[in-house]
């Protein structure tokens, strides 16, 4: 009994320490959110280069690390929910940049926080692929969401 009610004071205590949702300022509110979240720029930079490179080598499994069974991909024409979506629009992205006839021009690439940023053009034999952009949100060292625009032309 007495176990008991030193652990309900304890948590008593800690509660009454915490600020509480109302006391905080919308920015602090954002602050503590954020920290909450397991990710850094340094990791999220990592992981797009990593991306960047496994796509451009055609690697479709180091492609697949990158994601999740909960990663969302979306794209002009499509939403892709898992991996098994996933990794059929990179066999089908594949298909239209064959790692050996086409060259790949990043423009840029930027991490701020948890969110990826590219720029990408690329020439292959059947397509060109004009003032393309990748978005993608990291966390935990995985892409958890990423949106692909692009301008894909017919040779």
């Amino acid at each position: 009994m007495k176990f008991n009610l030193l652990i309900l004071f304890a948590l008593a205590m800690i509660s009454s320490c915490s600020p509480k949702r109302g006391d905080m300022g919308e920015a602090e509110t954002l602050e503590v959110a954020t920290q909450m979240l397991n990710y850094d720029e340094q990791t999220t930079q990592q992981v797009v280069d990593h991306h960047l490179e496994a796509f451009i080598g055609n690697d479709l499994e180091e492609v697949m690390a990158d994601y999740t069974e909960e990663s969302i991909l979306i794209t002009p024409d499509r939403t892709y929910r898992g991996l098994a979506e996933i990794r059929e629009n990179f066999v089908n992205a594949y298909a239209a940049l064959p790692k050996d006839s086409t060259t790949v021009t990043v423009l840029k690439n930027v991490a701020v926080k948890d969110v990826g940023y590219i720029i990408w053009e690329a020439d292959a034999p059947k397509f060109d692929f004009k003032g393309c952009s990748d978005s993608f949100i990291v966390h935990d060292g995985k892409i958890i969401r990423q949106t692909f625009m692009g301008m894909v032309a017919l040779k």
